[in-house]
């Protein structure tokens, strides 16, 4: 069903394009010339995970390329506001460009806007400050929101024949791009008629913690004997629901799929556990955001809607609507094709 390379773009056949906002450079004292050593920091929304590993590989390579310092740091937890001190700590330290990819789409707000108050660049990477975009200067996207929702639904709906029980495991509750994904799963479920006799029975949170997350697929196993499906738009959630049907022996009865690694959903998919899941690449997300964050510092890039510009070995890039960035479409992963993939 699935052949090797096919992407979410193909399986669905569809053009849509998404809309953010930002805010205009500010100038001050911290801005940097193109002649001056960029320091950039990069903020994930935790420590642990593995989906953020490659993304800070792709900063470094950035940042090596284009002459920067780079260092990142991470809070314990994903929580709406645990990012807060780290954010005030990079900005006494004076960094040029803080990318970040935020817990919260509004806990956030004060302390960013103070960032770009000094002059710092404010790269959102793979998840955006969803109705409060001014707070950063641009945002780097793996893929449009529907298309990614869209995908997940269709995915989850071709491996149950389009009809019976599932659920959805989620990272936070704050987390702005999962919250725009269900929510436009939801939207499809609703009103695409191919998905009539599929039922979205509950929605659950594992906070981007592998045994929480383990927990809560577990209880959805018991919770519904008759579910047929989980989808994980999360890697740490997605590798925990594999773990916790691999463990019940219901992988013929329940599907997964979400959004996960390839080295960390291996295993599963060799298996027999999960026939098909997806992700973009998070290093060339990272990399992308690197490439943009510095030359927007070093002033040979500026942050507005339709400028375009090099982002290294990516080639052209360009800053749609409102300065958001594509970096590209997912990729289906099966057994047919996840041993071309490591990361």
């Amino acid at each position: 069903m699935y052949g090797k390379w096919l992407t979410l773009t193909a399986a669905l056949l569809i053009g849509l394009n998404f809309t953010g906002c930002k805010k205009s450079d500010s100038a001050s004292s911290t801005g940097a010339s193109a002649s001056t050593k960029i320091k950039m920091v990069y903020i994930p929304k935790n420590t642990g995970n593995p989906y953020f590993e490659p993304a800070i590989d792709g900063f470094k390579k950035a940042a090596e390329e284009l002459g920067a310092d780079f260092h990142s740091t991470a809070p314990a937890t994903a929580d709406a506001t645990s990012q807060l001190q780290i954010i005030e700590d990079q900005v006494q330290e004076g960094v040029n460009v803080l990318a970040i990819t935020p817990n919260s789409p509004d806990a956030l707000n004060a302390a960013l806007s103070h960032a770009m108050s000094k002059g710092i660049i404010v790269i959102c990477s793979d998840s955006d400050l969803t109705g409060n975009e001014s707070n950063r200067n641009a945002a780097i996207l793996p893929s449009e929101p529907t298309l990614v929702a869209k995908g997940q639904v269709e995915l989850l709906g071709s491996l149950i024949d389009y009809k019976g029980k599932f659920a959805i495991l989620s990272s936070t509750t704050d987390a702005p791009n999962q919250n725009t994904w269900i929510a436009i799963m939801k939207d499809t479920l609703k009103n695409d008629a191919k998905y009539k006799d599929m039922q979205l029975v509950d929605v659950v949170y594992g906070n981007d913690e592998p045994q929480k997350s383990l927990t809560e697929a577990e209880a959805l196993l018991t919770k519904y004997p008759d579910l047929r499906g989980i989808i994980a738009p999360t890697t740490v959630g997605v590798a925990a629901c594999a773990q916790a049907v691999e463990t019940a022996k219901k992988a013929d009865q329940v599907a997964v799929t979400g959004l996960g690694t390839p080295d960390q959903m291996r295993r599963f998919i060799k298996n027999g556990t999960v026939k098909a899941f997806a992700l973009w690449s998070p290093f060339d997300e990272g990399y992308c955001a690197g490439q943009a964050g510095i030359q927007i510092a070093q002033k040979k890039l500026e942050a507005k809607p339709g400028a375009t510009f090099t982002a290294g070995t990516l080639g052209q890039r360009t800053l749609g609507d409102k300065n958001v960035i594509i970096v590209g479409p997912p990729v289906i992963f099966t057994k047919d094709n996840i041993d071309q993939f490591h990361f």
